[in-house]
């Protein structure tokens, strides 16, 4: 199933080193269903980390066609690429160029770009790189299948009363 992509956006007081407080908006990329799912995601994953009061103040479908994520912990910044896929229509022989959004983790420009291209090895067609910059995203949420312990518990029916007439 193609994943579908949320930028998500809270707003909340965070505490500076000088233990001073600063409204501060983070920028949040999360994979679900729809709006509702996404906000409801968000917040499970963000609220364990807030102290006090914490608003989402803004939630838009993103239109991201990979994502290309890190293991490596140096790899702290998201960096957002437009793909230009690059065909030829056979009846008029005119170049058409299809551009696609990609998301890649890494530490610095250099190292999103090598990302990119080991990522798009074996991609069939040609294709060009439009742009790579550096965006707000502080994190990616990606979907996971709940654990048998976080799956809602089904209630046991009693059947002896079901399919009786009397």
């Amino acid at each position: 199933m193609q994943s579908e992509w949320f930028e998500c956006k809270v707003r909340y007081d965070k505490t500076l080193e000088s233990g001073l407080f600063k409204k501060t908006t983070e920028t949040y990329l999360v994979d679900a269903l729809s709006f509702t799912e996404a906000e409801k995601r968000f917040i499970e994953e963000i609220e364990p980390f807030m102290s006090g009061e914490f608003m989402v103040t803004d939630i838009k479908r993103a239109r991201i066609s990979d994502l290309f994520d890190s293991d490596d912990l140096n790899d702290d910044h998201w960096f957002k690429a437009r793909i230009a896929y690059i065909s030829i229509d056979e009846k008029t022989a005119v170049e058409k160029r299809t551009v696609q959004t990609a998301v890649i983790q890494a530490n610095d420009f250099h190292r999103a770009l090598a990302r990119l291209d080991e990522g798009m090895k074996g991609t069939l067609g040609e294709w060009v790189i439009v742009s790579i910059t550096e965006t707000a995203i502080v994190d990616v949420f990606k979907f996971r299948a709940p654990t048998e312990e976080e799956q809602p518990k089904a209630k046991k029916t009693n059947d002896k009363s079901k399919g009786k007439n009397k």
